[in-house]
């Protein structure tokens, strides 16, 4: 198959210029030229080029340098090169092929010759492009494939997974776990259709994501209409609990905008544990990053035995938010399968803290 493309012809001498124009037009390329090295360069800079014709005895700038500026350009370096020049000696060609044309042809030319060079030459390009758009397509599913998986697994978990490294299982001393859930959320969702309800929770999760993200914190998971998020893992943080009380803080506010279509307010509840957990991921084909423990269960009764529109919290928790935020104590509480245990509600971040909190 006759390949055809557009030519830079690049000589000092009109004649030679008219009379490869002349002939590549007939065999089917679209051709430009230039009468120096200069010229040369600022419309391979301007203009898409399949191959280059390229004289070498110009005044100013000989061939040479340009081919050099060429090859050192990486957006020019991927353009065929044939040098066709009156030099006629080994050394030349030699220098000239070194220096990455695809071809060298002394003056005067055979015009067979030429085209077969010159088809040869696209066709290396041609395949050359393919090359680049298969490794591109395969960067891209890369990087949509490290989206997927950024989007199930913390980054630090991801590349250990990459790597191989068996099963993945930490422990850490202390974490704060968040839950957010909707009150009353079988009645809400019994009047809604399945549609309306995966819209409205992607509305609010997605709320939920963004002030997570903002707060550096790590979601967990999110199960029907609970939220889970953890602070404190993979990587340890000394200000954990800080951070989750603010996120809390920062979700207790944005839950005033959602409504059902009503327009009766969605009321929230939010609770949250300070304490050891065991973390990793389970699964083969579906990957999941969870967590376990005696402080996620708990965080999880706080949350489902808390007050609508509220941030209740463990002892645990208030010991180590205590000074820095406005909690206030609700006595004890008694939790399915725990009994009787302290509670507190989360209502504000001290001012003062503000100065010099994370």
């Amino acid at each position: 198959m006759t390949e055809s493309g557009h030519v830079l012809v690049v000589d000092d001498n009109r004649v030679n210029r008219i009379k490869l124009a002349r002939l590549l037009e007939r065999q089917g390329h679209r051709v430009t030229v230039a009468e120096d090295g200069s010229q040369a360069l600022k419309k391979l800079r301007s203009q898409e080029f399949d191959i280059l014709l390229l004289d070498i005895v110009m005044p100013e700038m000989d061939g040479y340098e340009v081919l050099a500026r060429i090859r050192a350009d990486p957006a020019l370096a991927a353009i065929p090169v044939i040098v066709i020049s009156s030099i006629d000696e080994m050394q030349s060609v030699v220098k000239c092929i070194e220096m990455g044309a695809e071809d060298y042809l002394p003056k005067p030319f055979d015009s067979v010759l030429l085209r077969a060079r010159i088809q040869a030459s696209l066709e290396k390009k041609r395949l050359r492009d393919q090359q680049q758009m298969y490794l591109q397509e395969l960067r891209s599913e890369r990087e949509k494939s490290e989206r997927l998986l950024l989007n199930i697994l913390p980054r630090p978990i991801a590349d250990r997974l990459k790597q191989g490294g068996g099963v993945i299982a930490d422990s850490f001393p202390s974490v704060t776990v968040m839950f957010a859930d909707i009150a009353d959320f079988t009645s809400l969702s019994a009047g809604m259709s399945p549609t309306r309800l995966v819209v409205l929770l992607n509305e609010i999760f997605s709320a939920f994501d963004q002030e997570t993200s903002r707060h550096g914190l790590e979601k967990i998971k999110t199960v029907g209409d609970e939220y889970m998020v953890v602070g404190g893992l993979p990587l340890a943080r000394d200000d954990h609990a800080q951070a989750v009380a603010r996120l809390a803080l920062a979700i207790q506010k944005r839950c005033r905008e959602f409504r059902t279509d009503a327009g009766k307010r969605i009321e929230f509840r939010i609770g949250m544990n300070t304490g050891p957990v065991v973390a990793g991921v389970i699964g083969e084909s579906k990957f999941c990053y969870d967590l376990w423990g005696d402080t996620v269960n708990v965080a999880s009764r706080m949350t489902s035995h808390g007050m609508r529109n509220a941030i209740q919290v463990t002892d645990s928790t208030y010991q180590a938010l205590r000074g820095e935020f406005l909690l206030e104590s609700r006595g004890p509480i008694a939790l399915k399968g725990r009994g009787s245990m302290p509670a507190y509600l989360l209502r504000a971040e001290l001012p003062q803290t503000r100065v010099a909190g994370a």
